[in-house]
This record gives C-alpha cells, structure tokens and sequence, in this order.
C-alpha cells in the first residue's frame, strides 16, 4: 500500500529546501519527494512503509520547525494510452558515380540556399 505524507517545514532559502529533500529520500520506503504549497514550504513523500515519526525527527533536527499535515494512501491516476501514429518519411535514392546508390533521407523543400 503506498502512502503520501505531506509535512509543512519552515524553509527560507534554497539549501533548506534541498536538504530537506534529502533527508526525506534517504529514508528507508520512500519513492520520491516533492516540493509543495506557494511558498515552496511542504513536501510531499510518497512510499511504501514509511515512518513518519521518523521522517519528521529527522527534518525538525536538521532543517527547522516542522508540522505533519496529512497522511494518507496515494490515489491512483486512471491514464487512458494513446498510441502515437509514426510518419514514416519515403527515402529518395539517387546514383552516384561508381554504379551504387545512395540513400538521402526526405526532406521538404523550404529554404532555397541550399
């Protein structure tokens, strides 16, 4: 069962918000962390079997003040496939001296300098 934890961390610059992040990857269970919110001040830890009180010792210890606003299991997106249609561009062949051909790939004309 994979969760989500989203925990509000006071963070004012760049390197809190990196360090914050590493901590919550180096955690045993976690998958990926992201950062959240306006202010760029949540992060959102997605995993299997996370511990949470750790998780939040850890960033409270080491980055600042730090609040647990919600856990909960991951929703699953339903994502419909659609399959990409492949444009296969003819190949135009053309002699050359030695009585072999050449193959140059297709393209448009559209610029006349060359």
């Amino acid at each position: 069962m994979k969760q989500t934890i989203v925990i509000r961390v006071s963070m004012n610059n760049h390197k809190c918000r990196s360090k914050a992040l590493k901590i919550s990857v180096g955690i045993s269970g976690v998958d990926s962390a992201a950062l959240k919110g306006d202010d760029k001040n949540q992060i959102e830890v997605t995993g299997d079997g996370i511990d949470v009180v750790e998780l939040t010792k850890l960033i409270r210890k080491n980055v600042g003040p730090a609040e647990l606003i919600s856990v909960g299991e991951k929703k699953e997106e339903k994502k419909e496939e659609k399959k990409e249609e492949v444009l296969v561009q003819p190949l135009v062949y053309y002699p050359y001296s030695g009585g072999m051909y050449q193959i140059a790939e297709y393209r448009e004309p559209g610029c006349s300098i060359m």
